[in-house]
């Protein structure tokens, strides 16, 4: 019996949430720049019933995307995309943050959104951290969405002199998926196919708990001490949105980002994570 296809990037607490509210009964293309990530979540779902593939990708290679979309089109039509594949301030220099997280996810959704099957929906996880950076300019946000991939780190406001430390950068590349989700939408609805993003805040992950032990580690924890809720979320938590997202009880929703944070970016604007309070 042939099976929808669902790609899956980053083989992390995020994905493997979604990946198992979602894909049950698909075919999963489970991609990591890490093959023994891939492979060890991978062992985890097709032992509880799921049927996973897992591949070896670089998100921050055209080449490596195309790879994997070919992979996965050996087994049928792709209509599902998870793309929980990146880098976090604490776990890479400038460049790479940039390249992976900015970058790669641009090319990701520009060549998924060329082959997404009719009825197709995807997902990208961002961050509360593009919410939380000063505004940039109408023109610059424009520039992040419509930008050729290939110039998108060319551009002034990307150029290593204009970028402050990794977490500025993150920020920026953060920002850039959410207009990149908008922009890209478009493309994806010519194909009757919808795209949208969710940025989470803290999130407890083998990524957070690096974030929590690294140089900012008080400041995350600080965080989700004095945001609304009060606690960190979970992985589960995200997966709640995202099945909403792409279901058919969400076929009116796309080119949206969705901010599921507890409270911690309202907080920072308007109450005790104010920076002056």
């Amino acid at each position: 019996m042939k099976k929808d296809v669902m790609l899956v990037t980053g083989a992390g607490q995020i994905s493997m949430a979604i990946a198992r509210r979602t894909g049950f009964g698909k075919k999963i293309i489970l991609g990591d720049r890490k093959i023994e990530n891939a492979v060890a979540i991978a062992k985890v779902m097709n032992e509880a019933g799921f049927d996973v593939v897992p591949f070896e990708m670089d998100l921050s290679c055209r080449e490596s995307i195309w790879a994997m979309i070919a992979e996965a089109q050996k087994y049928g039509e792709i209509r599902y995309l998870v793309n929980g594949a990146g880098v976090s301030p604490s776990q890479a220099p400038i460049e790479v943050i940039l390249k992976v997280d900015l970058y790669g996810t641009a090319v990701l959704l520009e060549e998924v959104g060329k082959v997404i099957a009719e009825g197709g929906s995807g997902i990208t996880i961002s961050s509360q951290s593009g919410w939380r950076m000063p505004q940039l300019t109408a023109e610059e946000d424009r520039l992040l969405a419509m930008t050729p991939t290939e110039d998108l780190l060319a551009l002034d406001l990307l150029k290593p002199e204009n970028i402050r430390d990794t977490l500025h950068a993150y920020q920026l590349a953060k920002r850039c998926n959410e207009k990149r989700v908008m922009a890209e939408c478009i493309r994806w609805g010519e194909r009757g196919a919808r795209l949208n993003g969710i940025a989470p805040g803290i999130i407890v992950t083998p990524l957070a708990l690096d974030e929590f032990n690294g140089p900012r580690g008080d400041f995350y924890k600080n965080m989700f001490a004095k945001c609304p809720a009060g606690r960190p979320g979970t992985a589960d938590e995200v997966a709640n949105v995202a099945e909403l997202l792409m279901s058919e009880k969400g076929a009116f929703i796309t080119g949206s980002t969705f901010l599921i944070d507890g409270g911690a970016t309202s907080s920072y604007f308007y109450g005790p994570l104010q920076p002056n309070t």
